[in-house]
């Protein structure tokens, strides 16, 4: 399925950026204001999900320089996990090497002021569920990958100097992964 997804965003734009940006609730209109884009709705991509969730668009948008998820699709939505990464593992196929994720999430620590923008430098997945688990698919990497650098120190690094140049203090913090669409009980937050 993620061939012909491929095949069928082909046919759309001859655009293949090795950059791509996911955008979480509330950003959607990052995507709508890039130049030289081509918007494909997921609906129209083969295999693609389709996100439920308020505030996700649903579609692909690309230009010369980044594919973007402009919603994607969630656990919580009742879909599978080879479905919610379906996006990401096409992405791969098609070349994209960068992908910057974005989300809005509850912070614990109370340091952070509300709003603020918070590196994710690693990750505690309490959902349940592994998109690894299943089959080995060789192409997509190994069976078991290293997970020391999930987050890239250099990438990082680049967005904390970004943001130093526009005034922005960007934090860094651990996302504990849960598959909502709860919020979190108070256990969950004290664990």
């Amino acid at each position: 399925m993620i061939s012909a997804a491929v095949a069928h965003i082909q046919k759309k734009t001859a655009y293949r950026p090795k950059t791509a940006v996911v955008l979480g609730s509330g950003l959607g209109a990052f995507a709508d204001q890039l130049h030289d884009r081509v918007e494909i709705p997921y609906t129209e991509i083969p295999g693609w999900p389709r996100s439920t969730a308020i505030g996700h668009a649903g579609k692909l948008v690309i230009t010369p320089d980044a594919m973007v998820l402009s919603g994607r699709a969630h656990l919580y939505e009742g879909h599978p996990i080879q479905s919610v990464v379906f996006g990401v593992r096409v992405l791969h196929e098609m070349g994209v090497h960068s992908v910057v994720f974005t989300n809005a999430a509850g912070g614990i620590n109370v340091s952070y002021a509300q709003g603020a923008l918070v590196l994710i430098s690693d990750h505690i997945n309490l959902q349940g569920v592994n998109p690894l688990i299943g089959p080995n698919d060789d192409t997509l990497g190994p069976r078991f990958p290293d997970m020391t650098e999930a987050y890239s120190i250099a990438y990082r690094e680049l967005a904390r100097n970004a943001g130093a140049r526009m005034g922005l203090t960007l934090q860094q913090g651990v996302y504990a992964a849960l598959s909502g669409p709860s919020y979190e009980t108070p256990a969950d937050i004290r664990y």
